[in-house]
């Protein structure tokens, strides 16, 4: 039985097929990178802004679009398309930069719709009104990770838990479907922090939820914290029963974009566990039934598992 409401339950029922995101890396930038803010970036964050880096090794738009959407066209030739800018902030620098990513994203083969990754002190009204006047199936993916500011400041994110309440608000009320991403094992924080930030992410206008177990990519300050005996990351049961606790909790209408972080393997310091996607997913959908969870329970749904949840559609778990 599935016990939360999926990517690809969503597109299922609103499509009637299978709907592929294709990560692709636009050569964007982020304030806390280029010296506006800093220039160590977050203390989690890699040297490829959690993307590919594929822009830096010359690979255009295209060329990354086409190589994945032939893999999955021979898999299924009625696969639908969603470009997923993901690397670093998308919304970051000039407003004509974004109008013409878009334009040039817009224009690629089989283009169904666009997701937008960004943080929350990269928008203002002219590029949310950009974002609004898309003429396609569009997310706006914000990373807030925490509505602790004193969290915020130790992992050098740059901005309040106000600046992404302000943009979540922003961009709801031009019709742009939101989804925050939220962070499980942040330095300092235990299970009691991560669930007042769900329920904060909850009380703001979202149609989406992205949840990530925090880990330990190379060459980052939180791998020199690691080494230093200064962090550890979430054991694996850890992190189940932290969803466990939050997935009951979240009406049955927010769209689950993601359960777990994925690190490649050759940048993973630690913990092991967190390139066992599948078997993550295992022991949760076991841990839940074990326990008689699912989402929504808690509060929209207390009976029964709702039928949305169920889909014959797939969007692949790579991105």
């Amino acid at each position: 039985m599935q016990r939360w409401h999926t990517l690809a339950a969503h597109y299922n029922h609103r499509c009637g097929c299978r709907v592929q995101k294709i990560p692709l890396d636009a050569g964007a930038s982020c304030p806390n990178r280029d010296g506006i803010l800093s220039r160590s970036g977050c203390t989690f964050c890699n040297a490829n802004g959690s993307g590919s880096g594929r822009a830096k090794r010359g690979d255009t738009l295209l060329q990354q679009w086409n190589a994945l959407r032939a893999v999955y066209l021979r898999d299924d030739p009625n696969t639908r398309f969603v470009a997923y800018l993901q690397s670093f902030s998308n919304t970051y620098g000039p407003q004509e930069r974004l109008q013409q990513l878009l334009h040039n994203v817009r224009s690629l083969p089989d283009c169904f719709g666009v997701a937008v990754g960004t943080r929350p002190d990269c928008l203002d009204d002219p590029k949310l009104d950009t974002l609004a006047a898309l003429d396609c199936d569009l997310w706006l993916e914000l990373g807030l990770q925490t509505v602790h500011d004193h969290t915020l400041t130790r992992i050098n994110r740059g901005h309040s838990a106000a600046d992404g309440e302000k943009a979540v608000r922003m961009a709801a009320e031009r019709g742009i479907a939101v989804c925050v991403h939220l962070m499980a094992g942040l330095p300092g924080e235990n299970e009691r922090h991560f669930l007042q930030s769900l329920d904060w992410a909850l009380s703001l206008p979202i149609k989406g939820l992205k949840l990530h177990n925090v880990f330990v990519p190379k060459g980052t300050e939180l791998a020199r914290q690691y080494a230093a005996g200064l962090y550890h990351p979430l054991w694996r049961d850890e992190y189940v029963d932290m969803l466990c606790a939050a997935l009951p909790r979240i009406p049955s209408t927010i769209v689950i974009h993601r359960l777990q972080s994925d690190p490649a393997p050759r940048e993973l310091v630690a913990p092991i566990w967190a390139t066992d996607k599948r078997g993550l997913l295992g022991d949760l959908r076991r841990a839940l039934g074990a326990r008689d969870l699912w989402q929504g329970k808690a509060c929209d749904s207390p009976d029964v598992c709702p039928a949305v949840f169920f889909g014959s559609g797939c969007v692949r778990a790579n991105f």
